[in-house]
């Protein structure tokens, strides 16, 4: 079977794929930049790897990773795809930044992207088929999320939080912060729906993989964040991408994950429940139609 993976060079990334060749007859192919390294860390414990360069920020990038992805199926050059892993992930530390299409850098990485190459493979996935999205439970602030000034989703029409901000001076942290728990919110909201519109053979999951401080998603934070981040890490029971990839991979791969479906939650490695705001069936629907329009303004 082939594994799609998308940010596999750094941090749960690069994690997941390791654990991934590592299992008997592995198939990867690997979306992102300067994937030479990791490609070459999975070849050497045995996967069949396929480099697809894409940089994530760009539509029209992610648009010929699929179809070259497509090519690479119709040729026969790989096994059937059986899995796509929407790993990618960034946290722009000035939501006026604005990716090559025009959208807000982090709702464009986390989820536009990804929302581009699944729809442009849903049609080349062989079923039984999965589709992990990677969401997180800063969508609400919970008491310690408030404690430590994370910021939780700040839910508008979908068109209005892609447009990057405007003014004069950064935004600020917070701001970014809450930009990152919106696009998470997004991502549950498109898992519910695109199980609606995938088929019974695909099955749709998000994972959470835990708090990860230090990790290079925050390296746009300041450096004093960057330095406490890097504190935490070192603390007992906090999730690290050595922890999680493997648990990622897990849910990608193994039969014990296959009943789960419907954007099922799972929060290191356990079935969790979302809170009720991350079920909402109107802004699922206007997510879904949102989407289509920008992907199209996208081109």
């Amino acid at each position: 079977m082939t594994v799609l993976i998308t940010g596999p060079t750094r941090g749960l990334g690069h994690a997941a794929t390791l654990a991934m060749a590592d299992r008997p007859r592995a198939d990867l192919l690997l979306v992102g930049r300067g994937l030479a390294q990791v490609a070459a860390e999975a070849r050497s414990r045995g996967a069949t790897v396929h480099e697809i360069e894409c940089d994530l920020s760009r539509l029209s990038d992610v648009r010929a990773a699929a179809a070259s992805v497509r090519g690479l199926l119709e040729a026969g050059t790989v096994p059937p795809l059986r899995a796509i892993v929407a790993n990618a992930g960034a946290m722009s530390a000035d939501t006026r930044r604005a990716s090559a299409d025009g959208y807000e850098l982090t709702f464009a990485v986390n989820y536009l992207a990804h929302a581009q190459l699944i729809g442009d493979l849903l049609g080349s996935l062989a079923a039984p088929a999965r589709i992990v999205l990677i969401g997180s439970n800063t969508y609400y602030a919970n008491f310690w999320r408030r404690l430590l000034g994370v910021p939780g989703a700040d839910w508008r029409d979908p068109v209005e939080i892609a447009r990057p901000a405007t003014g004069a001076d950064n935004p600020g942290t917070r701001a970014s912060g809450a930009a990152y728990s919106t696009a998470k919110l997004a991502i549950l909201y498109y898992a519910h729906e695109l199980q609606r519109h995938a088929g019974p053979g695909v099955a749709v999951t998000v994972f959470e993989p835990g708090w990860m401080p230090g990790t290079a998603l925050g390296r746009e934070a300041p450096a004093a964040l960057q330095a406490i981040g890097r504190g935490i890490a070192r603390l007992p029971g906090v999730a690290t991408p050595e922890t999680s990839g493997p648990q990622l991979a897990s849910i990608a791969l193994d039969d014990r994950w296959a009943h789960l479906r419907d954007g099922a939650f799972v929060v290191r490695g356990r079935p969790a429940e979302v809170r009720p705001e991350a079920h909402d069936r109107d802004r699922e629907q206007r997510l879904w139609t949102a989407t289509a329009q920008l992907l199209a303004s996208g081109a």
